[in-house]
C-alpha cells in the first residue's frame, strides 16, 4: 500500500479498537485491482528504536500470515499496534488479530467514521 492509501483508510474508514492494537479498515470499491485484503502496519518512533519497531512488525506480519484473511473481501486494513505488542504472548496477539479481522469481515469494511 502507498502513503495515499494509508491516508484514505485513516480519513474515510472505520476503526476497531482492541487492547493491544487498533485496526483501521475501508472497503475498496470499483478499483481494477485484484480482490482481497491489503494489510499495512504503522509503527511510529514512539514505539522504540528501530530494532523494537521491526520486531513489532515481524510479529504482526507472522500473526497475520498464520491467521489469514478471507480473500473474497476487497478491503484495505491498517494495523496500529501499541507498545505492549512487543511483550505480549504471541498466541494472545493472534487471538486479538483474529477477533479484529472477524469484526472487519462482519461489517464488510463499509461505512465511514463520521
Amino acid at each position: 500500500m502507498r502513503h495515499a492509501d494509508f491516508d484514505r483508510v485513516y480519513r474515510q474508514g472505520r476503526r476497531h479498537f482492541a487492547e493491544h492494537i487498533t485496526v483501521f479498515y475501508l472497503l475498496r470499491e470499483g478499483q481494477p485491482e485484484p480482490q482481497g485484503a491489503r494489510i499495512g502496519f504503522t509503527v511510529g518512533k514512539a514505539m522504540g528504536g528501530a530494532v523494537a519497531r521491526n520486531r513489532i512488525k515481524r510479529r504482526l506480519r507472522e500473526a497475520v500470515r498464520l491467521h489469514g484473511f478471507p480473500e473474497n473481501l476487497a478491503v484495505d486494513i491498517v494495523i496500529n499496534p501499541k507498545r505492549s505488542v512487543l511483550t505480549m504472548e504471541f498466541a494472545d496477539l493472534e487471538s486479538e488479530l483474529a477477533k479484529a479481522f472477524e469484526s472487519v469481515g462482519k461489517s464488510g469494511g463499509k461505512g465511514k467514521l463520521r
